[in-house]
């Protein structure tokens, strides 16, 4: 039986035959010997294969190129080279799986990242990229762990859906009529109550009303599943299916939610030291030179490690949208208008706000409360007692350096009346979401929520800086190869 390349660097059994299994990732050697860097996705680390040409055929040696598939039986032992601290001295080569030298794309040479994207179905074998989706593993296992630890139940939330929780509108259609030729009312418009459904469908833009529901039942809920956004955007921080963790939490008004959330994203990031030393000591120095490439004034003050410490060592400061909206206009960035975008009381902030609040005036992470009602979703808590035109609601918004916001959530409006206006107000048809609206007639109560893109997470702890390099498959405008 193989062994995992990872299984012998933690617990070497030197001198001893093993066998392992693995992808070339490199090549090299003279007449006498050749050394063969072996890779099973395990580690980082690569195995060194040692084999003496006395031993092999030579058409067996070059049929070991890189990116064929390996088996090879032979003795662990500590390596000669200083490059390594262990190697295999094999006795025993099987070609699992030939690759040709000349047509495979994934070479030992630096690749573009956009190239990679287009190799989309061998890219997790490059260094970089086989970091990332093992942070990833360990993030989405540190998810689950923190939550059932703490007494939460996970929800499954449906992926197909009538409603649009947010009133964006940017849905995916989910349908099963003929669209050559789709059934039409009286009025010619397509005729929906003939579809699977009876009524249109689409792909579920966040699970959270779903878990509030079931919050208001089991008291403690969270998912964690796919959403879809059929945003026209090609930027580096948008994709078009993405995953989400949106807890629901009964009797949690807005300090408990800001309390969960700064344990639970402090809790992600210590897991993701502990569990991924290797990968992220290779991010850091990957970081380091994508910073050290771009111009002075637009590189991090922070490498990839220092940002996550500074996360885990800093209580985050929390102060109101109204007091954030103060100190910027007070800034000598707002004064010598280095901001691009205008600050004012009501405006929606940019990202170039949210990273000054942390980066240069408090210098640690922050949360802001208390947002403009006009600028929020429905479904939050209405502040009680302001003057109009200056309404707000308990929003937060959890902002870290270098991304700005990572989390946002809200307590949630339990007072059927207030919800009802407000969904009238935003343009939200209440007879579609009456089975929401009820659940504040029958036994409401307080309760608090929030929401955290895995994969903005993901950038955040890799330092990746596009998104679509943190996800296996993106799905973004024009993109569905893989």
């Amino acid at each position: 039986m193989h062994i995992d390349i990872r299984s012998l660097f933690q617990n070497p059994p030197l001198d001893t035959k093993v066998v392992v299994k693995g992808w070339v990732r490199n090549r090299r050697g003279n007449a006498y010997v050749t050394f063969i860097s072996l890779n099973d996705g395990s580690t980082i680390h690569n195995l060194q294969i040692v084999a003496e040409a006395q031993d092999f055929a030579e058409q067996l040696i070059k049929q070991c190129t890189v990116g064929a598939c390996l088996e090879v039986r032979g003795w662990f032992v500590k390596s000669q080279g200083k490059e390594q601290p262990f190697e295999v001295k094999a006795q025993e080569i099987l070609i699992l799986g030939h690759a040709d030298a000349e047509k495979y794309p994934i070479q030992p040479k630096p690749h573009s990242f956009e190239f990679l994207r287009e190799q989309a179905h061998l890219r997790m074998r490059t260094t970089t990229f086989g970091a990332v989706f093992r942070v990833r593993h360990h993030l989405a296992f540190a998810i689950h762990k923190f939550f059932n630890d703490r007494g939460f139940f996970y929800l499954h939330s449906p992926i197909i859906t009538a409603s649009d929780a947010e009133g964006a509108g940017e849905l995916f259609k989910v349908t099963t009529l003929n669209l050559e030729n789709p059934p039409r009312t009286a009025e010619g418009k397509i005729d929906f109550k003939q579809d699977f459904f009876g009524k249109e469908a689409n792909l579920t833009v966040s699970g959270q009303l779903e878990a509030e529901l079931a919050a208001l039942a089991l008291g403690k809920v969270y998912t964690f599943g796919p959403t879809f956004r059929a945003e026209n955007s090609n930027t580096t921080r948008h994709l078009a299916e993405f995953w989400m963790i949106e807890p629901e939490m009964a009797f949690y008004d807005i300090h408990d939610n800001m309390n969960l959330a700064e344990e639970f994203l402090k809790y992600l990031i210590q897991y993701a030291l502990t569990h991924c030393p290797d990968d992220l000591a290779f991010l850091d120095k990957r970081y380091a030179e994508e910073e050290n490439k771009k111009k002075k004034e637009e590189r991090s003050e922070m490498g990839l490690l220092e940002k996550l410490n500074f996360v885990l060592e800093h209580q985050f400061e929390r102060l109101t949208y109204t007091e954030a909206i103060q100190i910027l206009l007070d800034s000598p960035a707002h004064k010598k208008k280095k901001f691009q975008y205008e600050v004012a009381w009501g405006i929606d902030l940019q990202s170039e706000h949210e990273r000054y609040l942390v980066e240069k005036y408090f210098k640690k992470p922050v949360i802001l409360t208390n947002y403009p009602r006009k600028i929020k979703a429905f479904y939050m808590k209405q502040n009680e007692g302001e003057d109009v035109g200056k309404e707000t609601v308990r929003a937060m918004d959890i902002l870290f350096p270098g991304v700005g916001e990572i989390v946002g959530g809200s307590q949630r409006e339990e007072n059927y009346e207030k919800l009802l206006t407000r969904m009238k107000e935003v343009g939200i048809n209440p007879e579609a979401m009456w089975w929401y609206l009820e659940t504040r007639l029958f036994g409401t109560a307080p309760h608090s929520g929030f929401g955290l893109g895995f994969e903005r997470l993901i950038q955040f702890v890799t330092g990746m800086n596009n998104i679509r390099d943190v996800i296996p498959f993106p799905r973004t405008p024009q993109n569905i190869e893989f």
